[in-house]
């Protein structure tokens, strides 16, 4: 795994943690910056990167990529475009 892959797991461990917490946070975590460093973070990746990874992330679909760096890809359901 990549330095910038490390990095992304650990942004969406975080968001997957601040989601969690949202039922009975008060106030509630701004998750904005998360977003952000996700997006910058997307940008980072070489063209040679996965290209699940970046469709994931690409998509949005922050779930998916934190368990496809995880190894735990097989656990993805397909989505709505038809990509696992």
């Amino acid at each position: 795994m990549t330095e910038t892959e490390q990095a992304i797991l650990q942004a969406l461990t975080e968001l997957d943690r601040q989601v969690k917490s949202m039922p009975h946070a008060n106030p509630k975590p701004n998750l904005l910056p998360i977003f952000a460093r996700l997006d910058d973070l997307t940008r980072q990746l070489p063209p040679q990167a996965s290209p699940d990874l970046l469709h994931y992330l690409h998509k949005k679909s922050y779930e998916k990529a934190r368990l496809f760096l995880e190894g735990r890809d097989a656990e993805n359901a397909a989505g709505n475009c038809g990509h696992q």
